[in-house]
Order: C-alpha cells, then structure tokens, then sequence
C-alpha cells in the first residue's frame, strides 16, 4: 500500500540534510537507531589512500561544478552559508571550514568555466 503522506520539498531535504552537519555526521547512528560502534582506527596507509581519494573526489566534483548552471552554483553557495550551529550552539571548527571549503569549491569551478577551451 502507498504511503499516503506527500514527499518532502526540495527545500526541506536539503535542510534536513545540513541540519545533520551539527553534530559532525553523529546523525548517522540517530537516522538508523544504531548503537555506536567501536571503529579501528586507520593506519598511515589508510590515511594517505583517504587522502587520495578526496583529492581525486574534489577534483571531480570541480569539473562536474565547472559545467553545471549558475542555478546550480547558486545553491552550493547557499547550502555552504547556511550551514551553522545550532541556536544556542557554539560553532564547530571542522563545520565551519567545510562551509568555507565548499564556497572554494564552486569558486574554482567558476575559474574552470572562464578558461578558454583548448
């Protein structure tokens, strides 16, 4: 049987999606009611191949930024100046420099857009 309550707005996942920002991803155990975990911790091997492969990631998330819409770009710097604490919440460091992080994004994307095709 179809749930019979409408889909969210656009709007509202997007915020939810950033409200978990709050707590530094604990929100992963909340959404699933999973007890914590005791998670290894990674060696120097592992670290330098995570590294890797956020370089790899940013990279790519750049040239996918570089040939979206300025609607597109628009909104990326809109989540990144919506994320903040919570009222009453004293600002995360990491959380802030995400937020500034994801606005360096989409401005070296733009640089990417201005560059003449070779």
């Amino acid at each position: 049987m179809p749930d019979p309550t409408p889909a969210p707005e656009k709007s509202e996942l997007r915020r939810r999606a950033l409200a978990r920002w709050d707590n530094e991803g604990g929100a992963i155990a909340a959404v699933t009611n999973a007890p914590p975990v005791d998670v290894p911790h990674m060696s120097n091997i592992e670290l330098v191949q995570l590294r890797i492969r956020v370089i790899a990631l940013e990279n790519l998330l750049i040239a996918v930024l570089a040939e979206g819409t300025d609607r597109q770009l628009q909104v990326a710097r809109d989540m990144a100046a919506f994320i903040a604490p919570r009222p009453g919440a004293t600002a995360h460091p990491l959380t802030t420099q995400g937020a500034h992080h994801m606005t360096d994004l989409v401005n070296r994307a733009v640089h990417y857009r201005t560059l003449p095709p070779q």
